[in-house]
């Protein structure tokens, strides 16, 4: 009987017309001949289970014309066929059908109706049959808490658990298994770890599923530590349970522990699945582990699942990660079957090897290209710089969404379009595309600057009133943008009202306060950080030690170091060149090389670090040695390199090598000197006495010189006196920088040794018509891991009068092995004496004295001071040196001095 003539006959029978009139408007049945004979239940059942839907539709209504019954297995049956095809209309004609014949109420089809409207999307459906069955039981319930949870209504998921066991319905592993993936996050982690006690008063802890879900469930909050406790304490794991525990390091960007289990599970004699090689993959990718990965491609083919579309882009995108395209495209090639992944995991691959041509030929290719497809392509042009190309494709496209739209606006403001990347913006909320959060994280960079922090702003209100501002990417683009205009207080607002953080939200923080001269918040806000389930990784490291390195707190910095040697980040360039510039920057020299000589030779970044850290200690000959062994490695020297290497010899008073390095940097690298390279030139020729050559330098120039070019050409006058010249070097930095206090009191520090009082009382006059504030001289002392500041001529310390009493002691020793005070230094008008008196009350001399008070005889003292260090203190503190036999390390605004035995490291040439 065709469909036509079975819809006739239910239409004429006014029981079955609803049917009829739902069969034809759902369009859901196909027009294929079925038997006649034989039209039953099994027949039903048979065609249902080989996907034949329309078939076995058809095959329903003609056993019910036929007054054959159908029972509740068939109905079940139909229902599960729906479900796997998620073909709701015909779900909805099942269920028409069981209500029009009257079938009563079956907890067991109402149950698998339940789950059909669920997987089909029809939440609301599935939760209205739910709340409508007279009785539900464990498996009701926990489908519904399930289908909750994988939709990403994870408080309503946990909202119907609590519900199923005041109702009396005790859960089983099934139950617990269903619900575990809705505590994701910091605050749902607590009722992830209750769930988690109740699973083992239950007993089910031993159960496979609910062994996979609890390491899911604690991988996704981040920790990592309590996923492996489970992990280790399960009795038996499958290859589901090793997948999750790999997968979730991979997660949290462990990949080096990844790999290592993976290794592990092969030696315990588990075989892996497609879910693990899918899992692994990525780490050697991430790793950029060539060896591993092809080690694990072995593996697959072994395990026999490299026809596997996942496992193959898996390998594609693998591959092209660790530099290999040929075998990229060796496994792309051999594919049986490819999806649009795969096309774009090649493509990308190409694009991320510098590939260009190669991709786009392969773009080319591409058969029936999507809006993905285009995407990747446009991100290839983009992330190569070809903004033009980028923009072509982007307007020849044949649809574009907001991912298209988004890749556009993020790729101009990443090549530093932000102009650009602001205007199309604006074009894509005219074009009617609704901005997703992905949109506002890549065009909120373009607004990380003085200029664009207006448009910044704007943007945040449109995010507030489109409700996104809690939303993760959004929020982490928002701090960051704050955090480099250096808002940190607006920075932390945002935080404060993000919902969830990750570790770029608590990295954008640290970072922001660091480079806003906050460090001892980023300090604090590190310690908070430590507190939470978030694991710094090699960024917040980077950032949080120059926080370590300016406050010169060498105790939290070798705690911070301790937790690098055991997080495994000891061996990242980037966290290793920090931990050389933090010592260095805390005094400890010897420090710095001993992790400079424990990291790989082979990156600038580390050779750098450790010749500006010698640089600053006044170390010459130890830097231009470790020039010439890094001119034997494989790093090549940058403009970085030749700036340390010259600011090392201005310090040590290496004139004649200065010239040569600076010299060679032009003529043997070809690299045009920056104004740094220049100001450093000055300044060493300079602080040698030879002005004359050094403003030759500055009048030949092949750029207009800076305020640091001429301070340091002042900075000279001040060691020679040469009061006419610094007059002509301080009118021009009046010009360039008129609100900076250090030039004027440099000037009138140069009149005052010059013995003209009457100009030091016109440059004070100027000072305060322009207003102009002087820094205080400011000295830190760090005892028993608290930092104590002092302020010159300070009385405010409750231990004023005792560090008073103590330079008075030490000073009548001093004068005993033949310190005598220079006045010169005392710059003011008044009497011999006075002068005296003023020189002892020094920042430096008062942090020194408190330090000798309150540490150990014997252990070094260190003391930081905002400005340059004067010469009266500068001998004294070599006097004290030798009397109290300590080593003493201070470190001024210009360099490192190293005092010990009654000489300096600096040799008196600073």
């Amino acid at each position: 009987m065709t469909t036509i003539k079975c819809l006739s006959q239910l239409l004429q029978n006014p029981k079955q017309k609803n049917i009829a009139i739902l069969y034809l408007n759902t369009n859901a049945l196909q027009t294929k001949q079925i038997p006649e004979n034989p039209i039953n239940n099994d027949s039903v059942k048979t065609l249902s289970k080989q996907g034949l839907l329309g078939e076995a539709l058809e095959a329903l209504f003609l056993t019910n014309q036929r007054g054959i019954q159908t029972d509740s297995y068939t109905y079940a049956s139909l229902l599960q066929g729906c479900t796997g095809l998620k073909s709701l209309r015909k779900g909805k004609l099942v269920h028409a059908h069981i209500i029009q014949t009257g079938f009563g109420p079956n907890g067991y089809l109402d149950t698998k109706l339940v789950i059909m409207y669920a997987k089909c999307g029809a939440l609301k459906d599935s939760r209205q049959l739910f709340d409508e069955m007279s009785e539900r039981n464990v498996v009701t319930w926990t489908v519904m808490i399930g289908v909750y949870a994988k939709n990403g209504h994870r408080e309503k998921a946990l909202a119907l658990f609590d519900q199923m066991q005041k109702t009396g319905i005790e859960p089983d592993q099934y139950t617990f298994a269903s619900v575990l993936p809705s505590c994701v996050g910091k605050t749902a982690l607590e009722r992830g770890r209750g769930i988690h006690e109740e699973i083992i008063e239950r007993g089910f802890e031993s159960d496979a599923f609910v062994t996979s879900a609890l390491l899911d469930m604690y991988a996704k909050c981040g920790s990592l530590e309590e996923a492996r406790q489970v992990f280790d304490k399960s009795p038996v794991l499958d290859a589901v349970s090793w997948s999750a525990m790999i997968g979730g390091y991979v997660q949290n960007g462990m990949f080096e522990e990844a790999l290592r289990l993976y290794w592990k599970m092969q030696s315990a004699g588990v075989k892996p699945n497609t879910f693990t090689f899918a899992s692994v993959l990525p780490a050697c990718a991430s790793l950029g582990f060539l060896e591993d990965g092809k080690r694990v491609h072995e593996d697959i083919v072994r395990a026999g699942v490299q026809s596997d579309v996942f496992v193959g882009n898996s390998l594609v995108d693998m591959y092209a990660k660790c530099g290999s395209t040929e075998d990229a495209r060796y496994v792309f090639d051999r594919m049986p079957s490819r999806n649009v992944v795969s096309w774009t995991s090649m493509i990308s691959g190409y694009v991320h090897n510098g590939q260009l041509s190669e991709a786009v030929k392969l773009f080319e290719e591409t058969p029936d290209p999507n809006v993905i497809s285009w995407t990747a392509m446009i991100a290839g042009y983009l992330q190569n710089g070809v903004v033009d190309e980028a923009l072509k494709l982007f307007e020849k496209m044949p649809e574009r969404d907001a991912i298209s739209w988004t890749a556009m606006i993020t790729g101009y403001a990443q090549n530093g379009c932000f102009d650009e990347s602001l205007q199309l913006f604006q074009q894509m909320y005219l074009s009617s595309v609704k901005p997703i959060s992905e949109t506002f994280a890549g065009i909120l960079p373009a607004c990380a600057n003085s200029a664009g922090l207006c448009k910044g702003m704007q943007l945040h209100g449109f995010i507030i009133k489109i409700g996104l501002e809690a939303n993760l990417f959004v929020g982490n683009a928002l701090v960051d943008m704050y955090a480099k205009c250096a808002r940190v207080e607006d920075a932390s607002e945002v935080l404060a009202k993000m919902l969830t953080r990750d570790v770029i939200s608590w990295n954008s923080m640290i970072a922001g306060y660091t480079q806003s001269g906050h460090f001892e918040k980023a300090l604090k806000f590190f310690s908070q950080m430590q507190l939470t389930i978030i694991k710094p990784n090699s960024n917040t490291l980077a950032s949080i030690l120059p926080a370590c390195a300016n406050l010169a707190a060498l105790h939290d910095g070798k705690h911070i170091h301790e937790y690098i040697i055991r997080s495994g980040y000891q061996s990242d360039v980037y966290v290793g060149s920090a931990l050389v510039d933090m010592y260095a920057k805390c005094g400890s020299i010897d420090d710095a090389r001993k992790v400079f000589d424990k990291m790989p030779t082979g990156d600038v970044v580390i050779w750098n670090a450790m010749i500006v850290g010698y640089a600053v200690h006044g170390y010459g000959n130890e830097a231009i040695h470790l020039f010439e062994l890094m001119q034997c490695s494989n790093a090549k020297p940058d403009l970085v390199t030749f700036l340390g290497v010259v600011s090392a010899c201005c310090h040590a008073g290496l004139v004649d090598d200065g010239r040569n390095y600076f010299n060679c940097m032009i003529k043997d690298y070809n690299m045009t000197p920056t104004l740094n390279h220049y100001g450093c030139m000055v300044d060493l020729l300079g602080r040698a006495g030879f002005l004359i050559e050094a403003q030759d330098m500055i009048n030949k120039m092949p750029v207009e010189p800076d305020v640091a070019v001429w301070g340091s050409l002042l900075g000279a006058c001040r060691i020679h006196i040469n009061t006419e010249l610094a007059e002509y070097v301080a009118g021009r930095l009046f010009e360039l920088d008129p609100k900076n206090a250090s030039h004027y009191v440099v000037l009138s520090n140069i009149y005052a040794t010059a013995g003209r009082w009457d100009d030091v009382e016109k440059v004070r006059k100027m000072m305060k018509e322009r207003k102009v504030m002087k820094v205080p001289g400011t000295s830190w002392i760090e005892i028993n891991k608290q930092v104590y500041a002092f302020l010159t001529g300070d009385k405010s310390h409750p231990d004023i009068d005792k560090v008073y009493a103590k330079l008075d002691s030490l000073f009548g020793q001093m004068k005993e092995a033949g310190y005598f005070p220079d006045r010169n230094f005392a710059l003011h008008d008044v009497e011999e004496e006075q002068k005296e008196h003023i020189l002892c009350r020094h920042s430096e001399k008062l942090a020194l004295a408190f330090g000798l008070m309150h540490t150990t005889p014997g252990m070094p003292i260190r003391i930081v001071k905002n400005l340059r260090v004067c010469g009266d203190c500068h001998s004294a503190i070599k006097f004290i040196s030798k009397i109290v036999e300590r080593e003493i390390v201070v470190r001024d605004a210009i360099r490192f001095h190293h005092f010990k035995s009654g000489q300096c490291s600096c040799r008196d040439f600073w």
